[in-house]
């Protein structure tokens, strides 16, 4: 997995590519935990991201409960394999999805 990160005043943009799981979303927690704080908008996008797991879920609902006090979080651009592991599981009623 890899993301890259884009900040723009209070707006950080975070895009993930290749499998966001067991091995490597403790990697992420701890890249995202420092990187949120002060952000108002943060904006996931999934476009290139191949495989979420149980352990990817955690992390990204982690992540929308932090920015429920902070402002908000929008995930975009989930393919078909990714937004069926969003709907199975009821992350598509939890997460703004766009």
């Amino acid at each position: 997995m890899e993301s890259t990160m884009n900040r723009d005043g209070n707006k950080l943009t975070v895009a993930i590519s290749g499998r966001l799981d067991t091995l490597s979303s403790p990697d992420f927690e701890k890249e995202m935990t420092p990187a949120i704080e002060g952000v108002e908008e943060l904006v996931i996008d999934l476009k290139d991201l191949d495989y979420i797991s149980s352990a990817g879920l955690r992390v990204l609902l982690g992540l929308a409960q932090t920015m429920e006090d902070q402002g908000k979080m929008v995930v975009t651009n989930p393919n078909d394999a990714v937004m069926d592991v969003f709907s199975v599981t009821g992350f598509d009623d939890i997460l703004t999805i766009e």
